[in-house]
């Protein structure tokens, strides 16, 4: 399997971009590991940590007789990482430089997790096949994606807001599959996994101090250099050092109501039988979707 490339980068920008978004979408990968009945004294596998916000989110719920792993491809992200979670006394978590395929450890974990993850994999598929191979008999397998597909709109129409929308969604076109949230049920069973636990959230917001301006304009200011190369906008109408306020300001004068995008989580229990029991699941459809509004 080819190494997939990072399209927004590991720039400290973009590292304190990622921190931005996980305050945001932090519930919803909250709600996910409650789901997994995560308690103390688990063991958490964290796929592409980043710089450490879900392994950090997996170490408080396991305690300090838990222990958490993370990996990641980026040197930067995973120095960023260790650095927050020192700094936080975080000490049942350990960090390292490697990719899915690369990463060994003797014992098997109870939990595999990744966020904003397969949205990078040329073969989503393939990148689970890989995964499960770190999950005891009986341990889960989770995925939080964003949609990438899905438009974001503003209610009434900030114009502004509404064209820094398009320039999202043509940039996060470039990832490799940047539809993998609404391809969860698919790419688990060609992983031979079983049929998948889902739900979705939408973070939804406005007003004077909403911290969706913010994630929109850092988010465009990392796929910015994409976005010029492509010829679809340029640095003078971005204006990054401004956008964030220009954003608000619009949005507040116009009381617009942002809707941003879906957050699909993923999650099936390995139970070591061969067929993990999806057979009986697929027949019955029980496969619950629940549509929530953050």
């Amino acid at each position: 399997m080819s190494s997939p490339t990072y399209v927004l980068g590991s720039s400290p920008r973009e590292l304190s971009r990622l921190s931005l978004q996980a305050q945001i979408i932090r519930p919803v990968t909250e709600r996910l590991l409650r789901q997994l009945g995560i308690k103390e004294g688990l063991r958490v596998l964290d796929l592409g940590c980043g710089a450490g916000d879900v392994s950090m989110l997996a170490a408080e719920m396991v305690g300090p007789t838990g222990a958490v792993f993370g990996i990641d491809q980026s040197a930067e992200a995973v120095a960023k990482a260790k650095d927050r979670a020192r700094d936080e006394g975080f000490h049942q978590i350990s960090f390292y430089v490697s990719s899915v395929e690369e990463f060994s450890c003797l014992e098997p974990f109870d939990v595999v997790i990744g966020r904003y993850v397969l949205i990078h994999q040329p073969s989503p598929s393939d990148f689970l096949r890989a995964a499960r191979q770190f999950v005891r008999p009986g341990g889960a397998i989770a995925f939080h994606e964003v949609s990438c597909h899905h438009e974001l709109y503003s209610l009434p129409r900030a114009p502004l807001f509404q064209r820094m929308a398009k320039l999202l969604k043509i940039g996060c076109s470039a990832f490799p599959s940047y539809d993998a949230a609404g391809r969860l049920l698919e790419y688990f069973t060609m992983a031979d996994l079983p049929h998948p636990e889902l739900f979705a959230e939408m973070p939804v917001g406005g007003g004077l101090d909403s911290p969706l301006y913010a994630w929109m304009a850092e988010t465009i200011g990392s796929l910015m250099p994409l976005l010029i190369k492509q010829g679809v906008t340029s640095e003078e109408e971005i204006s990054i050092d401004t956008l964030e306020e220009r954003l608000r300001s619009q949005v507040v004068k116009m009381r617009s109501q942002l809707v941003c995008p879906l957050q699909v989580c993923a999650w099936a229990r390995l139970d070591g039988s061969g067929d993990q029991g999806s057979e009986e699941r697929e027949r019955s459809g029980i496969a619950q979707v629940n549509l929530a509004y953050a």
